[in-house]
């Protein structure tokens, strides 16, 4: 945990989904698409991972070609392989079997030179968890607010 810089934390999935668990990953990069990363030129806002014949694959993550780059640039929606333990994967696969489970990237973050992704298994929010979110951050903000006074 000492030497991790966050790049960007999915706001959106930790509103919409309850994490219960979370994993970290490496991610299989081509060069061009490292340097995209570090310079935060990437999306994922409806990006999923899949166990596909017992291996993990990030989809939906969008990498901008670098600028800076000739032919050798890469494909921006490719689906990209992460690099994690089997007993990890097994897990995983085990709870996304359960109903209403799934893997969502939660943080992408680099430790020692090296890109990671949080892979979090979650659970969908009904409406009214949303709200009750909302609330609990709102009475929050208005306390410390109070307290700042």
């Amino acid at each position: 945990m000492k030497n991790r810089k966050l790049l960007v934390k999915n706001k959106r999935a930790l509103h919409a989904y309850n994490v219960e668990d979370t994993y970290e990953c490496g991610i299989v990069l081509q060069g061009t698409e490292v340097k995209s990363i570090k310079n935060n030129k990437f999306s994922f806002a409806d990006s999923h991972a899949r166990i596909v014949k017992g291996e993990l694959y990030l989809y939906g993550l969008h990498i901008a070609q670098y600028t800076h780059g000739n032919i050798h640039n890469h494909d921006p929606d490719r689906p990209r392989k992460l690099l994690a333990h089997k007993q990890e994967i097994d897990r995983m696969r085990r709870r996304v079997e359960e109903k209403g489970y799934t893997l969502i990237p939660v943080g992408i973050y680099l430790s020692a030179g090296l890109i990671k992704v949080d892979i979090g298994v979650c659970k969908g929010k009904k409406l009214h968890d949303k709200r009750q979110t909302i609330k609990a951050r709102d009475q929050q903000r208005d306390a410390m607010r109070e307290m700042r006074m």
